[in-house]
């Protein structure tokens, strides 16, 4: 997988992401070969860059498969807009509709549990809230599977993370889309949002079921196990334990994201962010158990291992950290006569020893005028 700019995508290449608008519509569903037109429609809405499964359009690469189908995701991002936007304007919200969305995820989560999660879509920068809570939604249910918990808990725990950011309902779109630093009034606004969209939750209190859990996920989803998050300072067991796991899910969607002051983070980076970085945020069993299921380095990734240059061949459950790579250059860059593949869970961590970003790939891609995706196929 490697990120273009608009301008030098090249027809024939397939997209690994899916696009789409506030609404939920796709723009470009992935898999779907890239053309000019879409390439010029791509340009004028505004998208800076598109990821691609290979820079040469005659690899025709499948991107991974995703953990929910295209048409759950599409269905739910509309839904979900349809039912902030109703919250705003008339203060109800259909719960049978948002009970649904979250009963379609989970089928095909529960559906999809062998697949690792791969990729997350693109969006328009003023389409984050909907198309993130679907995302969150997903990733939640993810980690509840892997947590074992029954069917009814893992219903209550996707609603919730649907709902999960209710609150930003009324916060200023210039505030949501501030493309520089919030000031502190700012700021405030933004860190009023789980306690509103609790205070929400409690007035539709009739419409919805187990409102009280709802309510919890909203207002503690930004507190932290060591005590140093908002907006009560909870810590540890005093916060409800599906509102830590869509603390997890909310932070790796927002981190994988390209929003309108950064760009996105590429998931080994997350990764290290989350485990690394912000220690205390986070409980760590779950932390664990969430990156065992998400790959830290996506087929398709090129990475620079003891061995040398290769190109991520696949990644199981367990091993996200030590991935089947195809090595396929030494480490000064000079292409291997016979190129070998490695499964690195033999090695540890350690032999992975970082990612080739798409800037040096582009140079490395050109200096070898080779396009590496090329190993997988022939592997």
């Amino acid at each position: 997988m490697i990120r273009l700019p608009v301008k030098k995508l090249k027809k024939g290449m397939i997209i690994a992401q899916s696009i789409y608008n506030q609404h939920g519509a796709s723009y470009l569903v992935k898999g779907q070969p890239i053309n000019p037109h879409y390439i010029e429609q791509l340009d004028k809405i505004g998208i800076p860059t598109v990821t691609v499964t290979s820079e040469n359009p005659n690899f025709q690469l499948e991107p991974p498969e995703d953990i929910v189908q295209e048409t759950t995701r599409v269905d739910a991002i509309q839904k979900v807009y349809d039912a902030f936007q109703s919250v705003e304007e008339t203060g109800r919200l259909n719960a049978d509709t948002m009970q649904d969305v979250s009963d379609r995820i989970l089928f095909d989560v529960l559906q999809h549990k062998e697949n690792l999660v791969q990729l997350t879509d693109i969006r328009l920068h003023d389409t984050y809230t909907f198309a993130h809570s679907v995302n969150v939604a997903i990733l939640s249910a993810m980690l509840g599977m892997l947590c074992r918990y029954s069917k009814k808990d893992l219903q209550l725990l996707t609603l919730g993370a649907l709902l999960h950011d209710l609150g930003k309902v009324g916060v200023p779109s210039e505030i949501l889309n501030k493309t520089s630093r919030l000031d502190t009034n700012e700021f405030d606004v933004i860190k009023g949002h789980p306690l509103a969209g609790s205070f929400r939750i409690h007035e539709m209190e009739h419409m919805l079921p187990s409102p009280s859990i709802l309510a919890a996920v909203a207002a503690q989803h930004h507190e932290h196990v060591d005590g140093r998050g908002y907006p009560r300072g909870l810590a540890g067991d005093q916060i409800h334990r599906f509102a830590k796991i869509v603390a997890i899910a909310d932070v790796y969607d927002a981190l994988t994201s390209e929003r309108p002051y950064k760009k996105a983070y590429t998931p080994s980076v997350t990764h290290n962010i989350m485990v690394n970085v912000n220690i205390g945020q986070f409980d760590p069993d779950l932390l664990s158990l969430f990156f065992n299921n998400v790959a830290i380095y996506p087929v398709g990734t090129i990475v620079k291992t003891s061995h040398g240059i290769g190109i991520v061949k696949s990644c199981e459950f367990g091993h996200t950290e030590t991935p089947e790579v195809v090595v396929f250059a030494d480490k000064e860059g000079q292409l291997l006569k016979n190129p070998e593949t490695y499964d690195f869970s033999e090695e540890g961590p350690k032999a992975i020893e970082g990612v080739i970003n798409d800037n040096e790939l582009r140079h490395f891609v050109h200096v070898l005028a080779i396009d590496p995706s090329i190993y997988l196929l022939d592997n």
